[in-house]
């Protein structure tokens, strides 16, 4: 049977790309996968993550990465029938409509499992065995493997828009060299921020209320 594990990484940070990865790979495989140590890439450390790329790779039978760049993030989040979530479900879609597994496992990035299934079922074109479910990747090394594929390509763009751009930090809010870069380059380089976010937003609002107090 062949299996398919999805997740995500970069949901939440301001700047840079959210990925998507799907990993197919055969059941039989899936104890190659627990004695390399795959798991939740958060559970491990940026080398490890590196070091199982590759041997990740090599095990499945297939894979497909979808790099969303900011700019489509927020196109969905300022359309009527999107928002993250859906957006999320339309690009695991697309993966499973290109691997076509036998039974997928999608890390849910919604509690209400059922409806998010029900979603992305009608999304479909092919006859998969589907299951959503909340935290997957802490609970399917399947869907493990698709977290590291996923968080290592993220780091790679991020480490291209630090060569670029300078030392954003990891993008996220909760680091404050990301957020000095977010108060002194909002302005200078808005392609690779999360224009919806409301840190950004913040600074915009804050600019447009100085320029009103001039009058």
């Amino acid at each position: 049977m062949l299996i398919c594990g999805i997740d995500e990484a970069g949901r939440g940070p301001v700047i840079g790309p959210m990925v998507m990865c799907g990993v197919l790979v055969e059941e039989s495989d899936l104890p190659k996968l627990k004695s390399l140590g795959v798991k939740d890439s958060k559970l491990l450390t940026k080398k490890t993550r590196e070091k199982l790329f590759e041997k990740i790779k090599e095990i499945a039978k297939s894979y497909e990465i979808i790099i969303v760049e900011p700019k489509e993030i927020d196109d969905a989040l300022e359309s009527d029938s999107l928002n993250l979530n859906w957006l999320e479900a339309h690009k695991s879609a697309e993966i499973i409509n290109k691997l076509k597994p036998d039974k997928v496992t999608v890390d849910s990035p919604s509690n209400n499992c059922r409806a998010y299934t029900i979603y992305l079922k009608k999304l479909l074109n092919c006859e998969v065995e589907l299951e959503c479910i909340h935290k997957a990747d802490l609970k399917h090394v399947y869907v493990g493997a698709a977290s590291v594929l996923a968080k290592v390509t993220r780091d790679r763009e991020m480490d291209k828009i630090q060569k670029k751009y300078g030392n954003t930090g990891p993008g996220y809010m909760s680091n404050p060299i990301t957020q000095k870069f977010l108060a002194e380059n909002w302005d200078k380089h808005p392609e690779i921020f999360r224009k919806t976010w409301i840190p950004y937003q913040n600074h915009k609002n804050n600019k447009h209320q100085k320029k009103l107090e001039d009058f």
